[in-house]
């Protein structure tokens, strides 16, 4: 293939990407916006309705382990209308037959499919691009979270203006159009390795790189506190400060929006001065704005300031990672790879909406969830000038 048409093709891959990532995120992250209309039509505790968000965040997350074996076997041309076509089932399951907590819980477990999505773009894009766009480049598909941020804005509006399986009848419609368009024009890199053995063996042998288990680390806390904010903060901003459900949706938009925008920034960064010491700012910035969260202050201004201040850190740090992976993992296991460390991310977001739901059944208010945010931060970012680091530079020298 030229020269020119293989920069042509690897912007194709990237936005054809990019817009699957999104489309199914969007999908992932449908019951989200809705979880206070749950807990009162199905008559839901706290914790309940934080298992009935995080279903999809856990499934959507062990699941990118196999899916990104998957896709380094057969390629991400075949999974991505494989997975996308999959997850229609569940959206329109949830939008029109589940009516009770058991269902629901099936529908979010199967709706997990979306969160997938994740583990097949990562290789697709990191094939196109050489190692010095790579950071760049898989940080503009990490704009694809936004679909997070397209279910906050349209979720709560669509089924208030056109009934309750509004949302659900448009993102099946968006996913089988994708579907097609990605089956006809995704291309995978022609020479593509694709690694041999069976999908046990080369998980365990992905798993044991120790790079893998010092990025995942890395990732539980950068997107899974992403994920956690995302599914959870309508709920917060619902419980804590009296705010509707449209308003609280409006705000949570706002904060995936600025997480989505950071995260090109931090692998532009990543390109220029390197993933770790974007990294550490972002993991420091996390911990100081948590100990601010957690003193519940008015939201306007300084209340406003701490998540927005998140978001910024947590959409940076998410996207150093993965420029930090396109540097350390090998060719023929970046998919393996995305799919072990984007498990960790998920996982990361799975546990903090539990335990914020717990700690508010509890003691009524959210502070010491926010101080043990502060608390993981702050020993991730020591870690991250430790090990990490020392790792890092030891990796440049080989």
């Amino acid at each position: 293939m030229a020269p020119s048409s293989e920069s042509r093709m690897a912007v194709r891959v990237l936005v054809l990407s990019t817009t699957g990532f999104l489309l199914n995120f969007w999908a992932w992250a449908l019951i989200s916006p809705l979880g206070g209309a749950y807990r009162e039509s199905l008559d839901l505790t706290g914790v309940q309705q934080s298992v009935l968000v995080a279903v999809p965040v856990i499934v959507g997350s062990l699941g990118r382990i196999p899916i990104g074996a998957l896709t380094d076997r057969i390629g991400s041309r075949t999974m991505f209308p494989v997975v996308t076509v999959a997850t229609i089932v569940p959206v329109l399951f949830i939008g029109f037959v589940a009516e009770t907590y058991a269902a629901m819980l099936v529908g979010g477990f199967f709706l997990g499919l979306g969160g997938t999505a994740f583990a097949i773009g990562v290789p697709a894009v990191n094939q196109w691009f050489a190692p010095e766009r790579r950071g760049t480049a898989l940080g503009i598909f990490g704009l694809g979270m936004g679909g997070t941020a397209i279910s906050a804005f349209t979720t709560v509006r669509l089924t208030d203006t056109y009934g309750p399986e509004a949302p659900f009848v448009l993102v099946a419609c968006v996913l089988a159009v994708y579907a097609v368009v990605a089956a006809l024009f995704l291309r995978d890199k022609p020479g593509r390795a694709a690694p041999q053995g069976s999908f046990l063996a080369r998980t365990w042998a992905t798993a044991k790189i120790p790079a893998t288990g010092q990025l995942s680390l890395l990732y539980a806390l950068g997107f899974g506190g992403f994920v956690a904010f995302s599914v959870y903060l309508p709920t917060y901003l619902v419980n804590a400060y009296d705010l509707t459900a449209g308003d609280a949706a409006a705000r949570t938009a706002g904060f995936v929006v600025l997480a989505v925008a950071m995260r090109p920034v931090g692998g532009s960064l990543s390109d220029r001065i390197g993933p770790v010491p974007v990294l550490l700012v972002s993991f420091a910035a996390v911990g100081v704005l948590a100990l601010v969260a957690a003193l519940e202050l008015s939201l306007m201004p300084l209340g406003t300031i701490a998540f927005l201040g998140l978001a910024a850190a947590l959409g940076a740090s998410s996207g150093a990672v993965f420029a930090l992976v396109a540097q350390v993992a090998p060719a023929d296991k970046v998919g393996a790879v995305t799919g072990i460390v984007g498990a960790a991310g998920g996982l990361g977001g799975f546990f903090p909406p539990l335990v914020m739901g717990a700690v508010y059944d509890r003691t009524g208010d959210y502070s010491l969830g926010y101080v043990l945010l502060a608390v993981s931060a702050l020993a991730v970012a020591w870690f991250t000038w430790g090990p990490v680091r020392r790792a890092a530079r030891a990796r440049e020298s080989v």
